[in-house]
Formats: structure tokens, C-alpha cells, sequence
């Protein structure tokens, strides 16, 4: 962090030090920093009026004004094993490398996970997806009281087939109500519970809430459990699909970054563009 700070104040030492262009206004002087109007190039557009020009030029000299400040400060302040010129050095290495590296990847990098690479790293990696808490595939509705249609929630709710889903799902988007209606999801319970009255649902009475309604002065609750997965028992893929994508992408990145290291220095070699000097 120290050394971003550094890095950080010689950017800002850069900008209003500069060698003026001639019959360049001076906006304002800190001890040795000037800062001139050239160094607000780039903040203004054809169609910027007078008065919004001469707002951006105060709110940019203010804020450099309280900058060159702590920079002034800093230089006085300044360790004496500091070495700025190696710092910023080894900063432009690090942003032109990292910059190359992502063209790499975005160019290279296949992002496409195939259903069988996806399980095989899952059914080798699953013991590492212990469940930290409880998770369900459920049906859920919550929908307020005051907007609920009993009868014809309870009808579609009764016999959820694709186009009592699709009208039930319709009618919690349109009465603000808040819903799981996708039996392949799993969701944390903790998730649900926290949308039904204090207690209704926990780890310990999860099982007993297999089909579970209930009403209150603010809202109507519909709740079906098909599965439960406790805590400490491995998660299925579904629940740890994204993260495992993610891991795999991960794994592939680090792979074409080394493989491209490598194709570059053999390339390289042969060129006769690497010379090694024996001790």
C-alpha cells in the first residue's frame, strides 16, 4: 500500500509540472508545482459552455491545490531508502505485462465448459463443497394479503403444472410477490426463511415443512420442500455450478499464460534474441 501511495503522488507531481506551452495561463502555484490550464486538456467538449468551463477549471484547481499539498508534505517526508524510480519502473512492467495478458486471454481463452468436463472436476472436487449451511429446492410464494386472489393462488397452487406455473409466476410479478418457481434451483434456507413469519421454517423443522401454507394480516405464504441438503453434507453441482466454472476458467487462464510464457521463449531462442551469460 505504501508503495501505491507513492506511485500514486508521483502521478500527481507529473501533472502540472510539466513545461508550460507558450502563453499558458497558470491556474494556481503549490511551493514548486504549477499547474497549468493545458493540464485540463481533455476535460472539455465542443458543446462545454463558458460557465460550465470556468466550473470544471475551479473544482479541478481545488482539488490539485489540496493534493499538491499532501504531495509537498510527502516529498518532505519521503524515506530515505525510498527509490521512486524502481517503483514506478517495476508499476509500468506490471500494468504493460497484465495488459498483454488480457488480450491473451480474451483473444485464446476458450470459455466454453462442456456438461462432461463439468462433472468430471466436480465428481474429483466435490469433497472440497462441504455446505457451511442448510440448502432447499422448494417452491416458494409470498404475495401480499390485501392482493392475493385466494382461491385462484390456491387452484394453481394446488396442481402446479406448466400452465398453472407460468399463471401462478405471472400473477406474483404483477402483486409484487416474491417467488421460487423453479424446482432445480437450490437456495440457501436460511434464504427462504427469512421471508416467512419468525420460526415458520429452520434446520430443525425443515422436514416437517414439506407443504406448508400460512396467512397473516400482511401476507399469504406457500411453501413446498422436495429436497433438503444439511449442513456439512457435499453440495450438489447445481448449487456450486458457477463457482466451479469459474475455478476451471481459472485453471485454463493460468495454463495459457504459462504455455504462451513458454511458445515466446522458445520462439525467442530460436530467433537468437535470449543470450545467456555464463558466470
Amino acid at each position: 500500500m505504501k508503495n501505491i501511495f507513492w506511485i500514486f503522488l508521483l502521478g500527481l507531481m507529473l501533472v502540472g509540472c510539466q513545461a508550460p506551452a507558450p502563453e499558458d495561463p497558470r491556474l494556481a502555484r503549490v511551493h514548486n508545482y504549477i499547474l497549468y490550464l493545458s493540464d485540463l486538456d481533455g476535460l472539455f467538449n465542443e458543446n462545454t459552455s463558458a460557465e460550465d468551463s470556468a466550473a470544471i477549471i475551479r473544482t479541478f484547481r481545488d482539488r490539485w491545490i489540496r493534493e499538491a499539498l499532501i504531495l509537498q508534505q510527502a516529498e518532505q517526508n519521503k524515506p530515505e531508502n525510498l527509490d521512486i524510480e524502481a517503483l514506478v519502473k517495476n508499476y509500468r512492467e506490471s500494468l504493460l505485462k497484465n495488459s498483454y495478458e488480457q488480450v491473451v486471454v480474451e483473444e485464446e481463452l476458450d470459455s466454453i465448459i462442456a456438461p462432461a468436463e463439468l462433472l468430471a472436476f466436480y465428481e474429483k472436487n466435490k469433497e472440497q463443497y462441504e455446505l457451511e449451511t442448510p440448502i432447499i429446492r422448494c417452491y416458494f410464494v409470498k404475495l401480499p394479503s390485501q392482493e392475493a386472489e385466494t382461491d385462484a393462488v390456491w387452484e394453481w397452487w394446488s396442481d402446479l403444472d406448466g400452465e398453472n406455473l407460468k399463471a401462478l409466476e405471472q400473477y406474483c410479478q404483477q402483486n409484487n410477490g416474491t417467488y421460487i418457481l423453479n424446482d432445480s434451483l437450490w437456495t440457501r434456507l436460511e434464504e427462504v426463511a427469512i421471508e416467512l413469519p419468525k420460526g415458520s421454517l429452520t434446520a430443525a423443522n425443515v422436514g416437517a415443512k414439506r407443504d406448508f401454507q400460512q396467512r397473516d394480516d400482511e401476507y399469504q405464504y406457500y411453501l413446498k420442500v422436495f429436497e433438503v441438503k444439511n449442513r456439512k453434507e457435499i453440495a450438489p453441482l447445481a448449487f456450486i455450478e458457477e463457482q466451479a466454472r469459474k475455478v476451471i476458467l481459472h485453471s485454463r487462464k493460468i495454463k495459457l499464460l504459462q504455455e504462451k510464457k513458454e511458445e515466446l521463449y522458445q520462439l525467442e531462442l530460436r530467433r537468437k534474441n535470449i543470450e545467456i551469460f555464463e558466470e
